[in-house]
């Protein structure tokens, strides 16, 4: 078994061992806190990357060093930066709703976040 496919299986245990746990505690009433969250949130992260990535001494799958790796990751940041702002819209909307405050200034910059970066990487390669 490729160790791509036994770190999958680990992290994916892993994280429903973590997951479960977190339901339990809800389910009993228990507070679910900052660690599980991290902890959840962490897991996903690695199995989605074991699941993406290849290997270079496996020649498995497609490495992040090539540019078709670059490509994907270039084009993946960008439309998840735009799901980031949607979500960011709608707590900034429901912040609003709920309790009166404003958040509008990480709305701001959320939003220029993106052509500001771009305009400075532009600049780098002109």
């Amino acid at each position: 078994m490729k160790t791509r496919k036994i770190g999958a299986i680990i992290i994916g245990t892993a994280m429903l061992i973590v997951l479960c746990y977190s339901i339990f505690k809800f389910i009993t009433g228990k507070e679910v806190g900052f660690q599980e969250v991290i902890v959840i949130g962490t897991l996903w992260m690695m199995f989605f990357s074991a699941i993406t990535w290849g290997n270079k001494e496996e020649k498995d799958g497609i490495l992040i060093e090539e540019e078709l790796g670059q490509r994907i990751t270039e084009k993946s940041s960008k439309i998840s930066y735009f799901i980031l702002i949607f979500f960011i819209v709608v707590a900034v909307a429901a912040d609003e709703i709920v309790n009166g405050t404003i958040l509008l200034a990480i709305l701001g910059l959320a939003m220029i976040i993106l052509p500001l970066v771009e305009f400075l990487v532009a600049r780098k390669f002109q």
